[in-house]
């Protein structure tokens, strides 16, 4: 009890120290924020460059990545294009000072040629905001909505 005044203060007065990563969702949680979940191969990975400035010293490099993904198997959802393209990002710390927390990238990321499984989020939250999701896109549920699949798939 002793020391229990202490542990609230530095709580408060470093708030930073108890903020970190975003645990990966369980199955449970990846179907249950999903508003759609698709099978299929990784044709193509289309992605450009953009910079976060944070301070005049430092900033996030994203990566922002689309996959073209041709379906084989929808198992929630309604989608009729034989074709679908998914959004995610990868991003790098860039500075000088001590990396804010939280915000890692997608994991894992999908490879051109891979079978894989997308928890995708369409005009609904995707585990990261709701800013800019109502334009009718895939959103990658965020951290862990593309699983790779070794090979045949079981549902």
């Amino acid at each position: 009890m002793k020391y229990y005044s202490h542990v609230v203060f530095a709580l408060l007065y470093f708030p930073f120290v108890c903020t970190g990563a975003k645990a990966p969702y369980s199955e449970e949680k990846l179907q249950q924020v999903a508003t759609h979940i698709v099978f299929g191969k990784v044709q193509a990975i289309y992605s450009f460059k953009q910079v976060e400035d944070i301070s005049l010293m430092s900033s996030f490099n994203y990566e922002r990545k689309v996959a073209e993904v041709v379906v084989e198997k929808v198992t929630k959802g309604k989608i009729d294009e034989s074709l679908v393209y998914v959004r995610y990002w990868s991003r790098t710390w860039n500075g000088k000072t001590r990396q804010p927390p939280g915000g890692q990238s997608y994991y894992p990321q999908p490879k051109v040629g891979q079978l894989c499984r997308f928890y995708l989020a369409k005009n609904s939250y995707d585990g990261w905001s709701m800013d800019k999701n109502d334009d009718g896109g895939y959103n990658v549920v965020y951290v862990n909505g593309v699983q790779p699949i070794e090979s045949n798939y079981n549902d």
